[in-house]
C-alpha cells in the first residue's frame, strides 16, 4: 500500500514538473526517479515480507525510517500535520508489526 502511495506521489510529482516552472527541471526530474526507485524498492521488499524472504526486512526497515523522518518534518516542521501523522501512524505501525516476536520467529525459521 505504501509502495502504491509513493508511486502516486512520483506520478504527482512529474505531473507538477511538467505543469509548473521548477527552479531546475532536472532537479525536479531526479526527484520523480528518486521517488519512483523508493516506491518500485518497497514493492519489492514487500513482495519479500509476503513471501518471507529473510532480505526483505532490512530494506524494509530503512526505508520505514526514512519515511518516519519524512512524516517528522511534514507533521511538526513543515506545518502539513494532515500528511506527517497518518504517515507516522502506518511508520509506527509497520515497525511494531515487523519487532513483533512472532515476526521475528517467521523470519528465523525459513
Amino acid at each position: 500500500m505504501e509502495a502504491a502511495g509513493l508511486a502516486l506521489v512520483a506520478l504527482w510529482l512529474l505531473f507538477l514538473t511538467f505543469t509548473s516552472t521548477p527552479d531546475s527541471t532536472s532537479r525536479a526530474l531526479a526527484e520523480v526517479v528518486y521517488v519512483s526507485f523508493f516506491a518500485v524498492l518497497l514493492g519489492a521488499a514487500a513482495a519479500g515480507l509476503w513471501r518471507v524472504s529473510p532480505w526483505s526486512r532490512g530494506p524494509v526497515v530503512f526505508l520505514q525510517l526514512l519515511l518516519g523522518l519524512l512524516g517528522w518534518y511534514s507533521a511538526f516542521e513543515w506545518g502539513g500535520a494532515w500528511v506527517g501523522v497518518p504517515i507516522l501512524v502506518l511508520v509506527a505501525t509497520e515497525l511494531y508489526l515487523l519487532a513483533t516476536p512472532e515476526a521475528r520467529l517467521a523470519f528465523l525459521e525459513r
